[in-house]
């Protein structure tokens, strides 16, 4: 990791344990929307005494430290983003992937909501990827 990103990481409070480092870097360029256990799996050979506990509470702060985003797509599992600019998602229902939407050009506020202060709004969409598309059809 670079000074530079050390350096705002600490401006920003945070703790820079060799565990914390490690999360930050795993969830840097991973576009998976990984959850807590996909992190934890993927970094305990090389932190053997890590906890999951350790894990978890670590996403917590980064969340309220504005750097991951928590994604509640699928509703027994926390999914976590590292790409916090304003996105929307796509969930393939068979394959359970997650893909990033970019394009935000086209939302419209509901008129309902015209006398509420929005600080945020997410589009989910469901459906299949090509993939577990071609499989069902295949059926």
């Amino acid at each position: 990791m670079n000074e530079a990103k050390l350096k705002f990481y600490k401006s920003l409070g945070l703790k820079l344990t060799p565990q914390r480092l490690a999360i930050l870097e795993y969830l840097e360029n991973n576009r998976s929307h990984p959850s807590a256990e996909d992190i934890y799996n993927a970094l305990k050979p090389h932190f053997p005494s890590m906890s999951f506990a350790t894990v978890y509470n670590t996403l917590e702060v980064l969340v309220e430290k504005g750097l991951v985003k928590e994604i509640n797509i699928e509703s027994n599992k926390k999914r976590f983003d590292a790409f916090t600019h304003p996105h929307h998602h796509f969930f393939c229902k068979g394959c359970k992937k997650i893909i990033d939407i970019e394009n935000n050009q086209n939302i419209t506020i509901p008129k309902e909501l015209k006398d509420y202060e929005l600080t945020e709004f997410q589009v989910i969409f469901y459906g299949f990827c090509p993939e577990c598309k071609n499989k069902r059809g295949k059926r």
